[in-house]
């Protein structure tokens, strides 16, 4: 039988990220993030904000390369949107109060894009750009035409696209 642990969402965070460097040379950024599901009341009818807050680490190791570090070029901060793909790990203690055993699950973050709009005005931050896997430097970035998001561009940088050739399309 196959598993598959791959949790992909849109959120914000809730708290700044909070970095640690390990002796071998590793980087964690920590976060908060939160992530709001919409449901009808059965009793009033009117829609209910659900919000459900997960903490989230992002490594700089592995396949997923330098990720921590983007967290803290980019400038991410307490209410800037993110999309987060990862993957649940459970963290399990023993309460130090009460003796009981304590559970919960935090999301290990393998990739993230920026989906807050580009900073307007004299252009010194760095443009918001989905993270790359292999740590292969960053790609290209364009913005989209509508939605205020951004896109990674995988073949040449080369201008915006164009509409040529679209003629030959039948509808």
């Amino acid at each position: 039988m196959a598993n598959l642990n791959k949790v992909m969402l849109i959120g914000r965070l809730t708290r700044d990220p909070e970095f640690r460097a390990f002796a071998t040379g590793g980087r964690v950024a920590k976060f908060g993030f939160a992530v709001t599901n919409r449901r009808k009341n059965t009793q009033t009818g009117e829609w209910e904000d659900e919000p459900m807050f997960i903490d989230c680490e992002v490594f700089n190791r592995g396949e997923t390369g330098k990720q921590a570090d983007l967290i803290e070029r980019f400038g991410l901060h307490k209410g800037s949107q993110i999309f987060i793909e990862g993957r649940l790990h459970l963290d399990q203690w023993d309460d130090k109060t009460s003796g009981q055993k304590r559970s919960k699950h935090r999301l290990v973050v393998d990739n993230f894009q920026l989906l807050d709009p580009k900073p307007m005005g004299d252009g010194s931050g760095p443009a918001p750009q989905r993270s790359s896997a292999p740590a292969r430097g960053p790609m290209p970035q364009r913005a989209a035409p509508q939605g205020g998001s951004y896109y990674e561009d995988t073949a040449s940088d080369n201008g915006p696209p164009t509409d040529e050739g679209s003629g030959d399309i039948p509808f």
